[in-house]
């Protein structure tokens, strides 16, 4: 196959999503413990554009392939990773497109056997590559960083999104009790996710209907885990409603300058922490992909609407993504 080009999205340099290319890249070559995945199917993510416009500094190798998650099929394994993988294995990945690594929105994509994992029997691939990034995220938020525990209070902002859907739905599945705040509009999905309260996001009185939510289902105890999705984290309030070592996990609003209140904070043994999960290690990446694929096979990890692009949009999405005009889940088809 060498020699051989394939289409591929892809930049020259860091920018604007008018930056983006589409058209050939040579074919990637298979060595050490790398896996050929012919791509059925790549999401676009808000951290994609972090990636292409420069705003997350990554390593990068131009021209660069776009493209962070995907599913498809092995097509040639590298003798590193003969005993993990063969030809028509049906795979994905979600760690692809930083770090110097090729991206997924190409035709085919050379990936390393650590961060490839087996696509559960009966999954769609589209279905799949549009919850891969929201489900590990929402994984390693709720369990890894914030280590939720049954019976812990868990207020979720922004429920309705991707990411803020499979925290609630995790959360309820690890024996929380969820508090969420999402559009009117949204409120009968949320419920449908298993929320136990479900606010109004827009409500002038957001806050004090939140201490009240708090404080009657968590009998007064107050908030184990506050995770807002948004990027809105009312930080003064939201440790105003932390129960004794409570966790606030902030995982958006890359510009977000709250202040804290850190008195209160020490004073409740409460923590504040960042996470992005481009900073998870690959064993935390394989613990993620566990559950991920146990959710996938239950069939509890969906998007609610996804919008189907050929590749060659793909500088289309990236802008729909940035100005907020993208309709549900969008995933590029090569």
């Amino acid at each position: 196959m060498t020699g051989e080009m394939m289409d591929a999205a892809y930049i020259n340099h860091t920018g604007g999503a008018g930056d983006i290319e589409f058209g050939a890249l040579p074919l990637p070559k298979v060595a050490g413990d790398t896996v050929l995945v012919r791509v059925g199917a790549t999401a676009v993510n808000h951290v994609d554009t972090f990636v292409r416009s420069g705003r997350y500094a990554t390593e990068l190798a131009f021209p660069q392939a776009l493209g962070r998650d995907l599913t498809g099929t092995v097509v040639q394994v590298a003798p590193g990773a003969a005993d993990r993988f063969g030809p028509g294995d049906l795979v994905w990945s979600n760690s692809m497109g930083f770090g110097g690594r090729p991206g997924a929105a190409a035709a085919f994509a050379a990936v390393p056997v650590n961060r490839l994992y087996s696509l559960p029997g009966g999954a769609d691939p589209v279905e799949a590559a549009a919850v891969l990034h929201a489900g590990a995220t929402a994984w390693l938020a709720l369990h890894r960083h914030a280590g939720v525990q049954p019976g812990e209070t868990v207020f979720v902002g922004g429920a309705a999104g991707q990411v803020g859907s499979a925290l609630v739905v995790q959360a309820v599945r690890a024996g929380a009790v969820v508090i969420t705040s999402s559009s009117r509009d949204d409120a009968g999905y949320c419920r449908g996710l298993g929320a136990a309260a479900v606010l109004d996001y827009r409500s002038p009185a957001l806050m004090a209907e939140l201490a009240d939510a708090v404080r009657a289902v968590s009998r007064g105890r107050g908030l184990d885990i506050h995770i807002e999705t948004s990027g809105r984290h009312r930080l003064e309030a939201a440790v105003e409603l932390l129960a004794l070592r409570g966790r606030i996990i902030a995982l958006s609003g890359m510009a977000a300058a709250d202040p804290l209140p850190l008195g209160r904070l020490y004073t409740r043994d409460g923590s504040i922490r960042g996470f992005a999960i481009s900073n998870a290690t690959v064993e935390e990446l394989a613990d993620a992909a566990r559950a991920v694929n146990e959710l996938l096979a239950a069939g509890a990890l969906r998007a609610r609407r996804i919008t189907r692009l050929p590749l060659r949009e793909a500088a289309a999405a990236h802008a729909a993504l940035e100005d907020g005009t993208a309709r549900g889940k969008l995933v590029l088809i090569p």
